[in-house]
């Protein structure tokens, strides 16, 4: 709980300035927590793990030019650009250098059969697209403010990551006694 309170950090950061301020405080906010939680995971001898990186960068890069061009067309643009990066990452290992990377994050802790690892791997793949296209309609189709805007990108893509969660739980569950009724049985056989 912890990791995932200190993980969502700049989110929450984002959240609360955009409700005492605007956009463009809020994404300040966000850049300087990215920032000071790079800095402390460096200071405390912690992991600095790729997905840290990469929302660094994100942040820095989006928030930047929100900043700059003082547009927020760009720190709208932000979660999609992330969102389609973790996504394309996950096909374009998968299609194009036959590495699994659902696999190797998972791969110690569960076992399943090759065809759930692909199917696990290209769902969220798919998940992270599709998030991705919903927060563009959100952000920009002219159907909802950027009050409304900036609560779907803290509170609904979250709730939406808990749900896909939670089904993925299931279908894991399913594939994980059906990996281990078929390992159960050869030993038997044996």
């Amino acid at each position: 709980m912890k990791k995932f309170l200190f993980d969502l950090f700049p989110l929450i950061l984002f959240f609360v300035a955009f409700k005492f301020a605007d956009i463009y405080v809020a994404t300040g906010a966000a850049i300087a927590a990215a920032i000071v939680q790079i800095l402390w995971l460096k200071l405390t001898g912690r992991t600095i793990e790729a997905t840290h990186w990469i929302n660094v960068t994100v942040i820095v890069v989006f928030g930047g030019a929100t900043l700059l061009f003082h547009d927020d067309t760009f720190i709208k643009w932000k979660p999609t650009v992330l969102y389609w990066l973790f996504g394309g990452i996950l096909l374009v290992t998968r299609l194009f250098m036959g590495r699994n990377l659902m696999r190797k994050l998972m791969g110690e802790k569960i076992a399943l059969p090759e065809r759930a690892w692909s199917r696990l791997n290209d769902s969220w793949a798919a998940f992270f697209l599709a998030s991705g296209v919903l927060n563009l309609y959100v952000a920009f189709s002219g159907r909802f403010t950027e009050a409304q805007w900036v609560n779907f990108k803290v509170f609904g893509l979250m709730i939406l990551l808990v749900l896909f969660v939670v089904v993925q739980s299931l279908w894991l569950g399913r594939h994980i006694q059906a990996e281990a009724e078929a390992s159960s049985s050869s030993e038997d056989a044996t």
